[in-house]
């Protein structure tokens, strides 16, 4: 259902309406992912000391939308963590450097939230990260301002700070924000975006991005990026899967009375599909997990009585079915990622 969806940070609207409509779709939906982050924020589920930075005051979402939120965000940040501790060393100058791609960000917090553990010289886990995110130039430009009118958001921003105010560009020594169209980006074709790094260690991040494109331009993006990205390699998408179950017919048709289609999903409907998805563009090992799957298996038993704590949560049987239409998904190649392959997946390998 679209009032109970896991989150549609960024969306295709419906073919009937202009390119123009499609994305302000595309861009208002952004509006989604900040207002369910915040909430999840403020029902405990999560800390995130930026989410309110990006979203004004709401009303809490459903306690089933704020449990997907977090089990979304744990998920994808243990993934992000492994990769940060576990990927191979580069040559001399760059040793320990690695860099992060995340597609479609909008008001997405994470680099962010990476900063204290691992770039500041007190850090944790000390690692010369760089971070790219890529939208729309209105989003990149709304993020922009954003980061300018927080002195706690700037101050994450290292280095020369280049900004362009009309195209909502930043580029710093360890952040980058791309405002560019990933339908644009086209391998063999568009030439490498200002500052990636093509040989040291990269991770790209699809938070319900790719299945609004059409499948082609999906296609498109992976290959743009593991055509130009040498080095190790590591993806992670997480979307909607499922849809041509009863559950799913309903949400696909509910989601496309506010104009959201789910282009690529017949593509790629089951874990199956999206396994096979990542090992046709070149990744050698591959881990699926829908959203429930995850829940049950990637959280420790006191985490799940601290979460179980937080609200009553009295829909269980909706609240599985929808947590069983989303799915991470995550492959791999090249040197290291041994924390990756050790980790417990429902399907792949």
């Amino acid at each position: 259902m679209a009032s109970l969806s896991l989150g549609a940070p960024r969306s295709r609207a419906r073919p009937r309406h202009s390119p123009q409509d499609c994305d302000a779709t595309v861009q208002s939906t952004d509006n989604d992912a900040a207002s369910s982050r915040l909430s999840a924020v403020r029902a405990q589920y999560l800390e995130d000391p930026f989410a309110s930075l990006f979203s004004p005051p709401a009303p809490l979402k459903l306690p089933i939308i704020n449990r997907g939120t977090y089990v979304r965000t744990t998920a994808i940040d243990r993934l992000v963590h492994a990769f940060l501790c576990d990927s191979p060393r580069t040559p001399a100058e760059q040793q320990s450097r690695k860099q992060i791609i995340s597609l479609g960000a909008g008001t997405d917090t994470r680099f962010f939230r990476l900063y204290p553990t691992y770039s500041t010289p007190n850090a944790l886990f000390p690692i010369d990260l760089v971070y790219h995110e890529l939208d729309f130039p209105t989003l990149a430009r709304k993020k922009l301002s954003t980061i300018l009118s927080h002195p706690k958001l700037r101050s994450c921003l290292s280095g020369d700070v280049e900004l362009n105010n009309d195209t909502g560009r930043i580029h710093s020594d360890n952040y980058y924000l791309h405002p560019v169209d990933l339908r644009t980006l086209i391998p063999g074709t568009t030439p490498p975006l200002p500052g990636i790094n093509p040989t040291i260690p990269t991770l790209i991040i699809s938070e319900c991005c790719l299945i609004y494109l059409s499948p082609e331009e999906a296609e498109n993006v992976v290959n743009y990026f593991t055509s130009i990205l040498t080095g190790s390699l590591g993806m992670i998408i997480y979307e909607p899967i499922n849809g041509s179950d009863a559950f799913g017919k309903v949400m696909v048709a509910n989601l496309a009375t506010r104009g959201i289609v789910l282009k690529t999903l017949e593509k790629y409907e089951t874990l199956e599909k999206q396994q096979q998805r990542l090992k046709s563009a070149g990744f050698e090992g591959v881990g699926t997990a829908d959203v429930d799957w995850l829940f049950e298996n990637w959280s420790v038993d006191v985490e799940k009585e601290r979460v179980a704590k937080l609200e009553f949560l009295d829909e269980v049987e909706e609240w599985r079915l929808l947590a069983q239409h989303y799915a991470v998904v995550w492959g791999w190649k090249g040197e290291g990622w041994i924390r990756w392959k050790s980790l417990k997946s429902q399907a792949g390998g």
